[in-house]
């Protein structure tokens, strides 16, 4: 992280904050990297029940909750549109077609260029830009990164409840 500077001291917790959320040790438990770490794409696409999501939905949803907070950020900064790389949104069927170990593995990068994308994004602000809320919306810059961490942290409890699930099946 490149954002060094002594009065920036909120926007270095919310970097701390995501990382632990996502891939840092933290005193609160598994994080979603740690929750998905070591699954295979058969774990993963199991389901406990019709009309139930499975842990790789799970992933892409965080993965694209990511996105959303990135898309936000980066609007509230001028910055140029992306797009998410999988089409749809909030909730993607997985697996489609390919249930394979490369497409999950690829689902899994995708989480990943997310929350790097995001970090830099977040890197590059200063604690005064996180007490505005971007154009049309109320929601502050600063609680839209902290809803981010708080985000991944849900669904890593879920995932690691889902992991349970599916080993005592």
């Amino acid at each position: 992280m490149a954002n060094t500077m002594a009065d920036d001291p909120r926007v270095q917790m919310l970097l701390r904050t995501l990382q632990q959320a996502y891939e840092r040790k933290a005193w609160h438990g598994t994080n979603l990297r740690g929750a998905l770490r070591g699954l295979s794409a058969e774990q993963a696409a199991w389901r406990p029940g019709p009309k139930r999501h499975n842990i790789w939905e799970l992933a892409v949803h965080a993965a694209y909750w990511k996105y959303i907070v990135l898309r936000r950020l980066r609007h509230a900064r001028k910055q140029g549109e992306t797009r998410f790389p999988v089409p749809g949104s909030d909730w993607f069927v997985r697996p489609g077609e390919d249930a394979s170990e490369r497409a999950w593995k690829d689902d899994l990068g995708i989480l990943g260029a997310m929350h790097r994308d995001l970090l830099a994004v977040v890197d590059g602000l200063a604690d005064a830009d996180l007490d505005r809320a971007p154009e049309g919306s109320q929601t502050l810059l600063g609680d839209l990164i902290l809803g981010g961490a708080f985000h991944d942290i849900y669904h890593a409890g879920q995932i690691q409840l889902l992991k349970r699930l599916h080993e005592g099946r």
